[in-house]
């Protein structure tokens, strides 16, 4: 019974320091066919597709695209790449699906890749999207 106390209290401590799980940022909103507005906790920030371009032409089409695969609250992997003028430039998977938000505009036919002088280090070559 002696040992049982310090055991209890030991694995009571191990819970209560163990760090917690992180959770998810969540789409709140598509602000434009490269733009979005996510949260996580109790903040919010715009992120910017990094490593795609959409053509003026199709910026209502992509932010149509982009507005069914991504309902309110889609939980979404942040892959930072940088900043610009106070935007985070990132690639954004979505978890549920495993789809690359950038890859999926391209396959659709309504984005194309940056030019590598203009790409953020982190951005898939254009040769690997082909497949």
């Amino acid at each position: 019974m002696r040992g049982l106390l310090p055991c209890l209290l030991a694995m009571m401590l191990m819970f209560t320091l163990a760090p917690a799980p992180a959770e998810a940022a969540e789409v709140l909103q598509v602000r434009g066919a490269t733009l979005l507005q996510v949260g996580d906790q109790n903040r919010s920030y715009p992120v910017r597709l990094g490593c795609v371009q959409v053509d003026p032409d199709d910026g209502a089409a992509a932010t149509a695209w982009l507005r069914d695969a991504l309902p309110r609250r889609t939980r979404v992997n942040l892959r930072p790449l940088g900043l610009a003028d106070g935007t985070l430039l990132a690639r954004v998977t979505v978890l549920s699906s495993g789809v690359d938000l950038g890859t999926g505009l391209q396959q659709a036919g309504l984005a194309s890749p940056l030019e590598a002088t203009e790409a953020p280090q982190g951005c898939p070559a254009p040769a690997a999207l082909a497949g």
